[in-house]
């Protein structure tokens, strides 16, 4: 069996085939999956790492696997006459849900409910079928490190707060 054991940003390399993965699979560190091709490969990186489409697992024999972001079920959100898209997308980032935002869209995961939402705040929403590369910000990473030391992110002393003169 291969073994994939880094990656890289795309590139010449030799490729050996393509994994096609929806965004919540794209997050990978360790697991054993199975290339568009039929062939198995076990991933084994030192972090978890956030795939985008075109990226590439390096395989142990020098070859590369592209990565290649599966067309999802998403709804295409556009802004309304009172609803400008900076609108939406607050109130998207407020309920940290992955979102896609291009120019005059936003592109997020099916949910009635938060269609409803939407479409209450004057947006228009319609069903389509389209690859998925939500922006990924300061919080991503919080829920996915299992035990990779990131101490910075939990004990920020605030104590120089003290100090400051406002005349």
């Amino acid at each position: 069996m291969l073994r994939a054991v880094s990656h890289s940003h795309g590139g010449g390399d030799k490729l050996a085939g393509t994994l096609r993965l929806d965004h919540a699979a794209r997050h990978l560190r360790r697991k054993l999956v199975t290339t568009d091709q039929g062939e198995e490969i076990m991933v084994d990186l030192p972090e978890p790492v956030l795939f985008a489409d075109g990226d590439r697992l390096v395989l142990q024999d020098g070859r590369s696997v592209a990565i290649v972001a599966a067309e999802e079920e998403l709804y295409e959100v556009k802004p309304g006459p009172a609803c400008p898209l900076r609108h939406l997308a607050w109130h998207l980032g407020n309920r940290h849900l992955p979102a896609q935002i291009d120019e005059s869209r936003i592109l997020i995961q099916r949910d009635h409910v938060i269609r409803a939402m939407l479409e209450g705040l004057g947006a228009s929403v319609r069903e389509v079928v389209a690859r998925f590369q939500p922006v990924h910000g300061a919080y991503h990473a919080h829920g996915h490190d299992h035990g990779h030391g990131h101490a910075h992110h939990h004990d920020h002393s605030h104590g120089h707060g003290h100090h400051h003169h406002h005349d």
